[in-house]
Parts: C-alpha cells; structure tokens; sequence
C-alpha cells in the first residue's frame, strides 16, 4: 500500500491539481478538469484511516471526531504544500488532496487580464475573486498578493483557513495567520488585524455574515482587501452577500457594499486548444457610478449590461467577453468557448457582430490572452484607421480636384501669355515702323527748315541791296 506522501508525489509528476481517497476506488488523479483513476486496486476503509492518521496532529483529530470534517494545509520537503479536506462519507473517512506549488507564479504567467496590476494600486476597498471550487480563485489571488508584496512598501495579513500559499517578504510585510493554529476564527482574526497596522488584508474566504460584516467593516476604515466567495458572477456575488444579512440590515449593507466594493473578479477554467492544460475565463467587474448606483438601489439586474457597455471606459468584462477574447486569440476552440458559456447564444451574436468569419468556421488562430477589452481596442484602432483612410481619401480627391483646377489656370495663363507674346510682338513691328516713319519725317522737316532757312537769307539780302 502507498503511503500519502508517494501518492502526492505520483500526483504532482502526473500534473494532477486534485487527489481523491474514497473507500472502494482506486486513488483518483483529476487531470486537466477530468477524474482518471490509478491502476492499482481500490482502497479499503481501514486502509485510508492508517494514511490519514499519520497526517492529522491532535487538534485535528479532534476537530474531525467533533465535526466529522477538517481542513488542513500539508506539505511534503522539496516537493509541493497541498490544501487537504478529510471528511466522512457513509460513516467512512475520505479526503481530497488540492496541490499548492511552492512557486507562485505571476499575474503575467497565469495569461490574466493586466487590469488586475490596477487593482493591486489601490490604497482602500474590497476586491473579491469568485468562482467554484478548483476555479483558479486562491492562485489569482496569490499572484495579486505577490504582486503587492514586489511592487509596494506596505504590512500585508493574510487570513487563511487552511493556509495555501507560502508569500516571503519583499518590498513589503507579510504575516500569514492559518485559523485554527494561529486564530481560533476567521472573525477573531480580522478584529485582531485592525490592530496590527495592516495596509493589506487578505481574507481566504468570506463563509459567514460576521466575516463579510467585518471584511466590510475593514473596507471602510481605510483598508484594501482581498476576499474570495463561491459565486459564478458579480450580479450572484453582490445578491448573496446581500442575502447574507437579515432583511432589516440589507438597506444598510447595499450602502455600505456600493461604497467599499471596487471589483469582482469571477473565473472559471476553460480547456485550451489543443487540450494543454487549462486557461482562466474572466469575468470582471469594476466599480462606477452607475454600478454603485445600481447595488445601492437594489438593482442588481442592471449589473451584467452595465459590466459589457464599460469594457472601454474600465477595462470591465462580462465572461462571454473573456471566453470570446480566448477564442479570437487561438487560445480556446469554438466549441469550448460554447460550452462553458452560461449564454451561448448571446456569445455566438457577439461572434456573428464582430468576428463573422470564426462563426462561420468554428475555430480561428491568434495569440493567447483573455482581455476583452484589447480585442475592443483593437476594434477601435481599426475603426479609427478606416476612418482615418476615408478622410485621407476625401482629402486625396480634394487635392487631385485642386490639382486639376490649378493645371487648366496655367494652361488659361499660358495662353494669355502667348497672346500676349503675340501682341508684344506685332507692337514691337508698328513701334519699329512708327520710329522709322518719324526719323524719315523728321528728316524731311529738317530739310524742309533747311530750305526755308536759306530763302529767307535770301529774301534778307535782297532788302538789304
């Protein structure tokens, strides 16, 4: 029989997120999204509580008889920390395995919408990733964290039930606090944290009204922080942390909640094309005034149109968006993108609007990203060059008529310079023959004086005589 530690290390050379025991069945290794069981014969009852019990300290044993569940964070040297749940099932101990790496990898690794750097700037507010279990939830929010911890001097405290990912210190502080070994209670844990100078919070999860009261509460005092829940959307999200508090304090909490809330992050895992590995669809949700407005009011309906008509103005993105950027960039195929869609005929109009020629294929080649908003931009760009050419064009044939208007003037002018040539010329002729005609004129007067002159003397002398 193997013993926990062989079977994790079996998981993790297998690229497995998930470990199943279950009485009866082989070991089960979940690949890619889909269970596949181990060659090896099924476990017995008493074979699975030898292999639990030498990973549970008294505490936790203790919480497990009380309980019949219990979570804990267990690590094997050199390997990988795994995220474990051990329950009862028909009276029998069973228990799932999540991997934890050691290294966690960047916002940029994960192929995430870069709007998450923006998050990870602001000074105060609740910023809340959802989606279902085995989502990507606690990995995005490790990368956001680390990101924080890189790139601003701050005291980050993390708030974790089992805790997950080990954050080192760098730029900033962290303080991991694991509920049940360092805090008796989520709630205990986040009053405590008011006190210890946080910038930071990060919750793990928000399972109860006193922990999402706080959360809130630590919202409006001046802090960031970081929470996940179980929901599949914003609208779901807002509507159930409403739906957590008793009718009379709801008025309230949707004041509060349109003040602190700055975004929700909703993701789902999609199979990449290919079937290498899995990829984040998300859905986002950034704060505006007609959001705010919209939760303060009760609106929630009004929530999901608004998220798709602010892609440009914040980056926003419903999850048909996100699994159509996928789609379009080559990293998820058509079918994949229809199946996972909560809507797939709005998602096959969107496709029919903007990208006909993949809806008519089924399947296109690109890059990979999953931000709608740069194929938005890109949209953009290119309405903006279209429009930019018809104007170069309006512009070419304005030229070309001006053009074509100057040309006929020179020609109109060079005419009337000829004429003019013309008329210079034939002046020149007459002014020729008018000089000569005065030179011979003059002549002949002289000549004429000349005469007169001299009969005169004559006449003079013969009175003289």
């Amino acid at each position: 029989m193997m013993n926990v530690d062989e079977l994790l290390r079996l998981m993790t050379e297998r690229g497995a997120s998930d470990l199943h025991l279950k009485p009866g069945r082989p070991p089960l290794l979940r690949v890619n999204g889909r269970i596949t069981a181990l060659d090896v014969p099924g476990l017995k009852p008493e074979e699975i509580g030898r292999m639990l019990s030498t990973i549970l300290q008294p505490h936790q044993k203790a919480r497990l008889e009380k309980e019949f569940s219990v979570d804990l964070g267990y690590g094997v040297p050199g390997l990988a920390r795994f995220r474990c749940n051990i329950y009862l099932q028909r009276g029998t101990l069973a228990a799932s395995f999540r991997l934890i790496p050691y290294d966690i990898l960047t916002v940029e690794e994960l192929e995430l919408p870069d709007v998450l750097f923006d998050l990870c700037t602001l000074k105060q507010g609740m910023v809340l990733v959802t989606g279902p279990t085995g989502s990507g939830k606690s990995t995005s929010l490790a990368a956001m964290i680390k990101h924080i911890t890189r790139t601003r001097d701050v005291n980050i405290i993390t708030i974790e039930d089992p805790m997950e990912f080990l954050i080192s210190d760098s730029r900033a502080t962290v303080s991991q606090r694991e509920v049940g070994t360092d805090t008796p209670s989520f709630k205990e844990a986040l009053r405590n944290s008011l006190r210890q100078d946080p910038d930071v919070i990060m919750v793990g999860e928000m399972r109860d009204t006193d922990t999402i009261s706080t959360v809130i509460s630590a919202a409006e005092t001046g802090h960031l922080v970081f929470s996940t829940l179980h929901t599949n959307n914003a609208t779901q999200t807002v509507d159930r942390i409403l739906d957590s508090f008793p009718a009379e304090q709801q008025l309230q909490v949707r004041s509060q909640l349109s003040q602190v809330l700055r975004a929700v992050l909703s993701m789902k895992l999609v199979e990449r094309k290919g079937g290498d590995g899995r990829i984040a669809a998300i859905e986002v949700l950034r704060m505006s005034p007609k959001i705010s407005k919209a939760i303060e009011e009760g609106k929630t309906s009004e929530i999901h149109e608004d998220i798709e008509t602010s892609v440009a103005l914040n980056r926003s993105q419903s999850m048909n968006q996100s699994l159509l950027a996928l789609l379009v960039n080559g990293a998820i195929t058509y079918q994949e993108a229809m199946k996972e869609s909560t809507d797939p005929d709005d998602l096959s109009l969107k496709l029919r609007k903007m990208f006909p020629r993949i809806e008519e294929q089924k399947d296109d080649d690109m890059g990979s990203t999953g931000d709608f908003s740069e194929i938005l931009e890109l949209q953009q760009f290119k309405r903006l060059y279209e429009e930019q050419e018809e104007k170069n064009q309006i512009l070419l044939r304005q030229n070309e008529d001006e053009l074509s208007q100057l040309r006929q003037a020179m020609a109109e002018r060079d005419q009337q310079l000829e004429s003019l040539n013309e008329r210079l010329q034939r002046g020149g002729g007459e002014l020729d023959k008018t000089k000569a005609d005065y030179l011979r004129l003059k002549t002949e007067a002289q000549q004429k004086i000349d005469k007169l002159m001299e009969r005169i003397r004559e006449l003079n002398q013969r009175l003289v005589g």
